[in-house]
């Protein structure tokens, strides 16, 4: 006869969080690269990690098709239950260690990055640390880097050029990185003709947008005539191209549903990719920091791979 002991022992098996944890990341985004990303790991430890988990289950938990990694029926099964154990296990955490996170973080991101992306997880991160004051500073990325530097905001998400890189800014004394990089096009009322017209009207929201200079040296390498229509903020710089009294550039994902991308077709010059780059303080980030920093980083990666 068997013992309880030994029989007990035997049925027992537990979940390594570690695992779930990176199973759940690598389902968000639908990608093993983008998951080492966000866990700040190789992509061959995401897939060993991965392959430690199937083993121990007894089967795959993900495919390939054309669009990346999908669930299979045993994936979908666990995805739920393990975000739920998850959760549960940072809740526990959180209340029975003295790792409690206050005090406050100051955001800052360019205007038209807020409404696109930012209420769902600034939602999320109000309601996981109550007790953390939180406060958005919108502006130019430029002018963000800037006030990261002198210490108005304790972390920026920019918008910079492909190829300015997200490394380490000296001029700043911040540590960036690349949360996503969107093709940067012109933007023009739904079946308008303003991108017709010459001079060409442009509205830019601001003198110090992070697009501005590399939009004007593609208009000016084709030798396209512009004049300014307006620069005061993004809601206005909408009115003026939903009335189609101008054309704008923007990233592809910040592109309103009533507005048209402007294609190959028009004549007017390709433009730059941009990188959008999160970047922090060098030293000294704070513990609310660096962890409102984990949820915008997971946050968007849940949000682009819902997207695609």
């Amino acid at each position: 006869m068997v013992s309880i002991k030994i029989y007990n022992a035997s049925m027992m098996r537990n979940l390594d969080t570690a695992l779930l944890r990176t199973f759940v990341t690598v389902a968000d985004s639908n990608s093993m690269t983008v998951a080492a990303n966000v866990l700040n790991m190789t992509q061959g430890a995401v897939s060993q990690q991965v392959k430690r988990l199937e083993d121990s289950l007894g089967g795959s938990l993900f495919e390939r098709d054309r669009r990346g990694l999908r669930l299979t029926g045993l994936g979908e099964r666990l995805f739920g239950k393990a975000k739920r154990l998850l959760s549960l296990n940072d809740e526990i955490c959180a209340e029975l260690t003295d790792s409690t996170i206050t005090g406050r973080v100051r955001l800052g991101i360019p205007y038209d990055l807020v409404e696109p992306c930012m209420t769902s997880i600034l939602k999320a991160y109000a309601e996981a640390y109550p007790q953390v004051e939180m406060s958005l500073t919108c502006d130019t990325s430029p002018n963000l880097m800037a006030a990261l530097a002198s210490g108005e905001v304790d972390l920026a998400i920019v918008e910079e050029p492909v190829g300015n890189g997200a490394a380490t800014d000296s001029r700043t004394a911040s540590v960036g990185e690349c949360l996503a990089i969107e093709r940067l096009v012109w933007v023009g009322a739904r079946g308008g003709a303003a991108h017709r017209k010459r001079p060409l009207p442009l509205s830019l929201v601001s003198d110090t947008c992070a697009f501005r200079s590399l939009v004007l040296s593609a208009l000016q390498g084709r030798d396209i005539e512009w004049r300014t229509v307006f620069e005061n903020g993004i809601e206005a710089t909408r009115a003026m191209v939903r009335a189609d009294l101008a054309v704008t550039a923007w990233l592809t994902s910040t592109v309103p549903g009533d507005l048209d991308i402007l294609g190959a077709e028009i004549d007017l010059p390709e433009l730059p990719s941009f990188t959008i780059n999160l970047h922090l303080p060098r030293s000294g980030a704070s513990p609310a920091t660096r962890e409102f920093a984990r949820y915008l980083r997971e946050g968007l990666t849940r949000q682009r791979a819902a997207a695609a």
